[in-house]
């Protein structure tokens, strides 16, 4: 109980300075005045409505979808190298024909020359109304910077930069206005005499029907609302000539290269995160004095009147012990099925695979979120937490595959082919087949979010070429180990099992259990699901290993104390019945997921709708995989605990 209490504040102390630190993931560039600073483009992607903070899609578009009809660089445009976790994640950065140059201002140019084949048909007007009616938003980058908008968080009255800017809004007639202007204004920070950084990007759009392009190669630019009417694309068959201006603002910048990134990473109303982590201390401090008082009292008194009926002389028939054993049956029934405690579960080969794949996720999450906390996983080198994600679940395959084979080998398997090819191939399998099968939608919506078939060669090289023969390799070491040996014999004969109550029979059980460490997680998870839907760069990473870590003490709680209720009403089928009901809380997480749907999203289409489910079940098994082994592992030492302290015949 002192433990719980001083790692828990030790962790509080620890996340108000670590939650708040980061470091560069690039190094800077520096230009001098009049250089060129690339203005790179990123796929459109869906955004909150200002109207009823609804979010009406989730499918993201290349920036030259042709449908789009946007300017084109001379030569056409190219891609810009991307790490493996930025492919993942959707990014498709290109090089675009907008021109700054350093500390340069300009107020109207245009992008490109209109020509007929840039002009708005009916079906790119319909596809581009559509897409300002779902409220998506450009994405533009400046020096890894992307482009936004300022915000002011009510709150906590909070300035800070939302990513992206609206391709066009809805008028109050309910006609969609394209923004075919963007007024740039670039912060920069002067390092050194003559030597700028680029330190922060606002991007302002506007739709100006008036544009014209000057025979000279200049651009005029019309007036922006209300003083002029709106620019609407025709969807009844006219085609619409659109001319796309911008115009670039230089404004010098106190704000150093190193914490140009914090005005994007703001935490909405944390006071809300720390109440929950409150919260969730208090379940956890709660549930440690449970488990300590089953430790240090009924246990303790359980096996000292064990040891104590041991210690009788069997010989004697005064009848003495066989009431002290009467006694002691009574109190208490778990020493009764020490013979069949340890008895191998059903289906070992599947429970054991699941457990080789859940310590193998478990340690990756870990490795993952202190890598982030201390820094390392910088929101300016874009992807770098997937590809560090793949990267460090590819090495750690050798844990998985020995963990399985050495629990494999401790149920008494025999299969042990069975269990060294299942091990890697199975659950990374079941995640792969869902990816593909939900990136096949993606194809056919030609979103810019399908990842290419090349990445997947890719990943199926990482796979096979490494992950497996690491698995295989910690098999066989697995294999080649002893198993691990239980205290007590295995009966010949198993014991028959007594009719549970109906809070400890399989259904119930797992609702009560699962509804724990789902409580402990469940604010972290709304803000990470509102950062992962809604394109926001989430960086508390001090609150997610809070929130890490205390869900893992609440797993191990929870599961010891339903095996020790399980074993005192001599139900002995504890393995399944730990992992499944610390891993039902994967249920309450997908139940989360539908209602943030009900709540916060209206997804219109049949795509949209699929693929969120689709990635809410995959997110859910991994968190049931995950959060069965802690489960399974912390009822498996403690059972080897108390049986290991009685003495048995």
């Amino acid at each position: 109980m002192p433990l719980c209490r001083s790692s828990i504040y030790t962790f509080a102390l620890l996340s108000s300075t670590a939650s708040a630190f980061y470091l560069p993931g690039v190094a800077p560039t520096t230009y001098e005045h009049g250089s060129i600073v690339p203005l790179n483009v990123n796929p459109l992607t869906p955004g909150l409505s200002e109207k009823d903070d609804q979010l009406r899609s989730v499918v993201s578009y290349d920036y030259y979808l042709p449908a789009f009809r946007f300017c084109m660089p001379e030569g056409g445009p190219k891609y810009v190298s991307e790490s493996l976790g930025s492919i993942l994640f959707g990014d498709r950065i290109l090089t675009s024909p907008f021109e700054l140059k350093m500390g340069v201002n300009e107020s109207c140019k245009a992008a490109c020359e209109p020509t007929p084949e840039y002009a708005y048909d009916k079906p790119s007007a319909l596809f581009t109304n559509q897409r300002i009616r779902q409220n998506y938003f450009l994405n533009m980058l400046i020096d890894g910077l992307p482009a936004g908008q300022p915000y002011n968080d009510p709150s906590t009255d909070t300035d800070f930069t939302l990513r992206g800017f609206p391709l066009g809004e809805v008028d109050d007639a309910g006609k969609p206005a394209l923004n075919n202007h963007i007024d740039l204004v670039v912060h920069y920070h002067e390092a050194a005499k003559g030597k700028f950084r680029v330190v922060g990007v606002l991007a302002q759009p506007s739709s100006r029907p008036d544009n014209k392009r000057k025979p000279d190669g200049g651009a005029e630019c019309g007036n922006a609302a209300p003083t002029s009417p709106n620019l609407y694309l025709d969807e009844q068959g006219e085609k619409t000539e659109v001319t796309f201006t911008y115009g670039v603002y230089w404004v010098e910048s106190r704000t150093a290269w190193a914490t140009r990134w914090d005005t994007y990473l703001h935490v909405f109303d944390p006071r809300i995160q720390w109440f929950s982590l409150i919260n969730s201390a208090i379940i956890v401090m709660f549930l440690c004095g449970m488990v300590f008082a089953i430790l240090t009292r009924a246990l303790k008194k359980d096996i000292a009147r064990y040891n104590r009926l041991d210690s009788f002389n069997l010989d004697d028939l005064s009848g003495s012990g066989g009431e002290a054993e009467d006694g002691v049956q009574e109190d208490s029934g778990w020493k009764l099925v020490h013979g069949d405690v340890f008895r191998t579960p059903k289906n070992p080969l599947l429970l054991s695979v699941f457990l080789g794949n859940g310590a193998q996720l478990f340690i990756m999450t870990g490795c993952t979120i202190i890598f982030a906390l201390l820094g390392f996983l910088s929101p300016s080198n874009r992807g770098s937490l997937g590809t560090v994600m793949i990267l460090l679940y590819t090495v750690f395959g050798f844990i998985g595959g020995y963990t399985s084979s050495r629990v494999y080998k401790s149920f008494g398997g025999e299969a042990w082919k069975r269990n060294i090819a299942m091990t890697p191939i199975m659950i990374p399998g079941i995640v792969f087949a869902t990816f593909f099968l939900l990136n096949l939608f993606l194809w056919a919506k030609r979103s810019s979010g399908a990842v290419p078939f090349t990445t997947m060669l890719v990943i199926l090289g990482i796979w096979f070429v490494i992950s497996v023969p690491l698995s295989f390799a910690g098999s066989w070491v697995g294999f080649r180990h002893a198993p691990i040996t239980p205290p007590v014999r295995v009966n010949q004969i198993p014991r028959q099992i007594p009719p549970s109550t109906t809070y400890l029979r399989p259904f119930p059980s797992m609702l009560l259990v699962g509804i724990l460490p789902f409580g402990a997680i469940f604010v972290e998870l709304f803000f990470i699901m509102n950062n992962m839907w809604f394109g926001k760069v989430y960086y508390m990473f001090g609150f997610l290993f809070l929130t890490y870590t205390i869900m893992i003490i609440t797993c191990a709680a929870v599961s010891v104390l339903l095996v020790y209720f399980l074993l005192c009403s001599e139900n002995y089928h504890w393995q399944w019945r730990s992992f499944t009901a610390a891993g039902a809380g994967a249920g309450y997480v997908f139940a989360n997921a539908i209602l943030y749907w009900i709540r916060r999203l209206s997804l219109g289409s049949f795509t949209s709708g699929v693929l969120y489910l689709g990635y809410s079940l995959l997110l859910s098994f991994l968190f049931f995989i995950l959060t069965g082994t802690i489960g399974f592992f912390s009822s498996w030492a403690f059972v080897q605990r108390i049986y290991g302290s009685i003495k048995i015949d």
